[in-house]
């Protein structure tokens, strides 16, 4: 089993999308713990409603890329439309941060909407996170 962190977002109906994302996960997957959620402003893109951003600690045994294309379907299930603006509106984006206490992402250290979840989920589970 792998255990992974994902960042988890959205800015359209987005305390409910955030709800909806956290129950196909928990249905579909081992969702051990979520982080708290946290309002963020945009980046990029400023014409658009600020962010809902958390974390979910999640164990599956699927590999790193079936396990990204899992979580690029459960955004399309959830009408997620990729757009001409790509820091633009979105019901749900899924990430990987984190796999097998491995960092995925430079986004981790370069957003707080990404580092403030993944980084209580560390604290929180006792789990260290390195560099590749």
């Amino acid at each position: 089993m792998h255990r992974v962190i994902i960042s988890v977002g959205s800015n359209i109906e987005a305390a409910r999308n955030i709800a909806r994302c956290y129950e196909i996960l928990a249905a579909e997957t081992i969702l051990l713990a979520a982080a708290d959620v946290i309002q963020t402003s945009p980046v990029g893109y400023q014409f658009q409603p600020d962010f809902l951003n958390t974390a979910y600690l999640i164990e599956t045994p699927l590999d790193r890329v079936p396990f990204n294309h899992y979580l690029k379907a459960v955004e399309d299930r959830m009408g997620r439309l990729k757009g001409p603006i790509k820091s633009g509106p979105r019901t749900i984006d899924l990430d990987i941060v984190i796999w097998d206490g491995v960092i995925q992402t430079d986004d981790f250290y370069r957003y707080d909407y990404v580092r403030v979840p993944v980084q209580e989920l560390l604290d929180t589970c006792a789990m260290v996170a390195r560099r590749p």
